[in-house]
């Protein structure tokens, strides 16, 4: 279910230039005087170039703050002493990405992560592969395998 956020008028200190459209849905002071901002389009982390929502692997919330990981394994640790509602924001705007997110087993050591994500302007899906740790992702009979499943998902669901 996707939330019904608001645009919310950033502070002239945070320094963010949001894109002709974007709007800002909530935000966060860093302890160095930095913002987080979630948008509709995008996570901004203070310093960094904005990380779209599909982009995100994961994003989890805990005593030390936020821990944002994207899909290329890139990763932020942001201390956060008064979220807000960020961390509910984050957690909608990527989930509301995810179309499919399923774990195959391969073999018995183990399988892979099968999830597609919408993409905005693109008709069709992102399909990425997350292979289990231990297994090579570069083996060409696991990919062969893995990629024999991911047509059978796509066909099946229709994605």
């Amino acid at each position: 279910m996707r939330l019904p956020w608001r645009s919310h008028a950033l502070p002239a200190e945070a320094g963010v230039t949001l894109e002709p459209g974007e709007r800002a849905l909530v935000h966060a002071r860093t302890p160095d005087g930095g913002y987080v901002v979630v948008t509709d389009r995008a996570l901004r982390l203070p310093g960094e170039a904005p990380l779209p929502w599909y982009r995100i692997d994961r994003a989890q919330w805990d005593e030390e703050g936020l821990h944002v990981v994207a899909t290329d394994g890139a990763e932020w640790r942001l201390p956060l002493p008064e979220p807000g509602r960020l961390p509910e924001a984050v957690r909608e705007r990527v989930t509301s990405t995810i179309l499919v997110n399923r774990h195959v087993r391969l073999m018995e050591r183990g399988g892979v992560r099968l999830v597609a994500r919408r993409v905005p302007g693109r008709d069709d899906a992102l399909w990425e592969m997350v292979f289990d740790p231990g297994l090579d992702a570069a083996d060409p009979g696991l990919r062969a395998a893995a990629d024999q499943v991911l047509e059978g998902l796509r066909r099946n669901l229709g994605v």
